[in-house]
Order: structure tokens, then sequence, then C-alpha cells
């Protein structure tokens, strides 16, 4: 059965979901999952997650991801972006120096308001759904982090493109609103291009095309997704043995962390989490029955 990880670079028009569903379709497998849903408008890295690797997936929806964003001032629609409906359009008297100067409000943990075209639920309703029946309810604002943001270029007196290095549950459409009303003219998003999600980068990335010809021959390890942790592996059956029961294990001299834990054979057991007397207590398993 395959498992492991395919870094897809998601074309417009997709859905994350219809992204899975081809994928169930190419490898047969019917446990498929996403890292972070994008827009049918955004392209870009989408991780997703096929067979026994989909018990990481909540570990790659809580990274950092980076965006290439294209930021249209003047503009302010419903869904916060050029598909949805333009609710008004007003002059930009705004340039380069002022959307710069707007920009470094926006760095840091902010707040933000969820859009109402978005999954986020309320009392058990997704907020899309409330929307398209013209609907609109009070939403709470989030923090998030805005670790990065800048200004890389202008296209034209009203379309700017932005680099964004961001937390979990950042909407670039919201950013680009907001940025917009700092301004005094509105905006809204008018491209989206995820470059990175869950440490894995565009030039790992390969199309639903790649997919159908290269099939599971093109999957990652799993384990590629903890690679910023440091990899211990046990020598004795006693001590797999236990790992595989679910129970902690001692290594002396290990250092506090988190750590890849791999049995003798080479397979991937588990990620750990190290205490400061050596003790490793697993946090997720990861081995196969």
């Amino acid at each position: 059965m395959p498992n492991g990880i395919l870094i897809i670079d998601k074309p417009a028009g997709w859905t994350s979901m219809d992204v899975c569903a081809k994928i169930r379709g190419i490898l047969h497998e019917k446990r498929v999952g996403h890292g972070g849903t994008l827009d049918p408008m955004a392209t870009g890295v989408l991780p997703v997650f096929v067979g026994r690797a989909t018990r990481a997936v909540e570990f790659a929806e809580n990274g950092r991801k980076e965006y290439l964003a294209g930021l249209r001032l003047g503009l302010v629609t419903d869904t916060q972006d050029v598909t949805g409906t333009v609710l008004e359009t007003r002059p930009v008297t705004a340039g380069p120096a002022e959307l710069e100067a707007a920009l470094a409000a926006f760095r840091g943990e902010i707040l933000q308001v969820p859009p109402m075209y978005s999954a986020v639920k309320i009392q058990g309703k997704k907020l899309y759904e409330l929307a398209r029946k013209g609907q609109e309810v009070e939403r709470k604002a989030r923090p998030v982090t805005v670790y990065e943001l800048e200004l890389l270029e202008a296209e034209s007196g009203t379309d700017y493109r932005l680099r964004c290095l961001c937390s979990k549950g950042t909407y670039i459409r919201t950013l680009c609103h907001d940025v917009g009303r700092a301004l005094g003219c509105g905006g809204a998003l008018y491209s989206l291009r995820r470059t990175m999600a869950a440490g894995f980068t565009l030039d790992q990335a390969v199309t639903l095309e790649d997919v159908q010809e290269g099939g599971e021959a093109l999957l990652r390890p799993l384990d590629s997704l903890f690679a910023q942790h440091p990899a211990l592996t046990l020598r004795s059956p006693g001590q797999e043995k236990r790992v595989r029961c679910g129970n902690p294990v001692t290594l002396p001299g290990t250092a506090e962390g988190t750590y890849r834990l791999y049995g003798r054979e080479g397979e991937f057991l588990c990620l750990s989490r190290g205490s400061a007397d050596g003790t490793l207590t697993s946090i997720k398993n990861f081995f196969g029955a």
C-alpha cells in the first residue's frame, strides 16, 4: 500500500480536496489528506499525505507558510479577492512608499477577522455556507503572526507583488483587504502562490501530471516532514518493543528536545520528546501494524 508525502504544485481552479480526490484515483488509496487548504484561485505548494502518512497531517498544518501575493489597490470585494463580487472601487493616491510604510503595521503578531468566505466554523456552520446564503455573522478577531512581509515590486499604479511568511491561520486575502483599508482606498488579492508549507518548497513540488506518470515513485518518506529534528536509532530489541507498545524508553545522555526515533532495521517509529533525564516519550507513532 502506498505511504508517504506528495508535494503538489496545485493548479489554479482546483480545490485542495479536488487534488486529494485525484490522487486517490491515481494511487488507488482511500487514505489521502492535505496539509493546509489553498483557495481554488491559488497555486503552489500543497503537501498531500497518503496512506499511513495521513497520521502526520496535523504537524504539516501547524507550520509556517510562505506566499507570493498580488495586491490590487482601489478594489473591495465580498470575498476579499478578485473572484468575488465588486462592492466598491476607489481612486488610488498611494504609491510604493506609502504602501511600504503601511506594511509595517502588519508585521509581527496581528489580529485578523476571518473573512465570511472561509471554512471557519461558527456554531457548527462554515462561514462560506452562510455567506453563500447572503448572511453575515459577527466574527471574533484572531491572533496570527506575520514573520516577514515585504514589497517586491509594483506592477502598475494599483497592482503590487508581496512576499509573506506567516503562521497557520493567516488569510492573505484578509491581509490585502486590511492593507487597502489602512491606505484608505481598499484592496483585494488578485493572485496567490504558496512557495513554502510544512518546510517543503516549490522546487520540491510535482504536478498532478507528474503523479499520473510517476505514481508511487514520487512519494517522499513520511519522516522527511520531520527532517529538522535529530534522529535516534534504538539498538536493543527490548527498547524497540517498549516503543511499539507505546511505552517510554530511556537513552542516557540524550538531551531535551524532539527526536525522530527509528527501529533497529531503520523503520521510522515515532516522533518523540526527550526529557532532561534521557527519557523519550512518543508524541505520535507512525510504525506499521
